[in-house]
């Protein structure tokens, strides 16, 4: 190219990135605002429909972050999705308030997943999973400004096929196909399977089948821990959701394969919702359960990585480190678009 060609060029790419930028600014301005708004809400000050207007502006903004992200129309979807939450404020309609409330966990989980960056070591992937609990937590103060009336297990359960699916069809877009899983990838992908159906289904298993004995031992360790240590970690997170964030991010720094391990994250980031929501939880409870949660997912994402560092990476120390260095799969930045 001439040199006269790239001088032309040149000035059209400043207006983009500072539009970009702007932009980025704009959204995190919206959601800050909308949290403090909750906040108001939620300590009482402040008119009625502060948490409403909160539950609006994130999921709108939510939307937008979502198909900016994987490479969508942010501007329909953010139209969409200001459409659909004004439209369920103004009606104030109980099936109208579902919807909103589940839609928007799904695309706060979501977006909390496809978010997150790959991760050369332990420390920057657990960086990861905070990255996530926080865009959870905060889209979940939009789920619960829509002011939904569900059946918690019902709602669970829905929130969480829908937020897996969708995943799944954005990690299959994004280029990390079936057909690149390899045979490790594969046993991977179906021992999340396997943990995410049974972390679903460990409490009606233990209720159809489970002894009266056991079955008081187990509430009796929930009373305990919840007088105690003030919360009760949730399984899904601690067994799927973090551990899966942080390996996947972890693998991601190698192999593109990593996004498909990253998706069974959704267990982790989907649950936070359905936590706030419930009533018999109370604020203080409600974020013991997600910081205790997140600490043994840690744990146990760390177990995982060390064992796969075992039976695949290289020996010692000195390899080890090495291979941390050179660790660097190309991938777009957290604010940009990954396709």
């Amino acid at each position: 190219m001439s040199r006269m060609g790239q001088r032309f060029q040149k000035p059209a790419s400043a207006p983009s990135g500072r539009l970009r930028s702007t932009t980025i600014a704009l959204a995190v301005a919206a959601v800050l605002a909308s949290v403090a708004a909750a906040l108001c809400s939620v300590l009482g000050f402040g008119p009625d429909w502060l948490d409403q207007a909160a539950a609006v502006t994130i999921s709108t903004v939510y939307a937008v972050a979502l198909a900016a992200r994987t490479g969508g129309r942010p501007f329909i979807f953010g139209a969409l999705a200001l459409a659909m939450g004004l439209t369920t404020v103004i009606s104030d309609m109980e099936r109208m308030r579902t919807g909103a409330a589940v839609l928007t966990a799904v695309i706060s989980s979501v977006l909390a997943v496809m978010a997150t960056v790959p991760a050369r070591k332990f420390r920057l992937a657990a960086r990861e999973v905070c990255v996530t609990v926080v865009v959870g937590c905060v889209g979940s103060l939009g789920v619960v400004g829509f002011r939904p009336t569900v059946s918690l297990e019902r709602y669970d359960y829905v929130s969480l096929a829908l937020a897996f699916m969708l995943v799944v069809v954005l990690v299959y877009r994004l280029g990390a196909g079936l057909h690149g899983l390899g045979r490790r990838g594969l046993i991977v992908v179906a021992v999340g399977t396997v943990a995410l159906t049974v972390a679903l289904a460990y409490a009606e298993l233990i209720r159809r089948y489970g002894s009266e004995e056991f079955v008081d031992d187990i509430l009796d360790g929930v009373r305990w821990m919840r007088a105690n240590l003030g919360a009760v970690p949730r399984p899904i997170q601690v067994l799927v959701g973090v551990p899966a964030l942080v390996y996947g991010t972890h693998l991601r720094a190698r192999r593109r394969q990593g996004w498909w391990i990253c998706a069974f994250g959704v267990g982790s980031t989907c649950s936070v919702s359905g936590i706030l929501i419930n009533p018999m939880t109370g604020w203080l409870e409600a974020a013991l359960i997600i910081v205790y949660s997140t600490i043994l997912g840690l744990g146990l994402g760390y177990v995982v990585i060390r064992v796969d560092l075992a039976l695949t990476g290289p020996r010692g120390s000195r390899a080890r480190r090495a291979e941390e260095q050179t660790a660097s799969r190309p991938e777009s930045s957290r604010f940009r678009p990954l396709r």
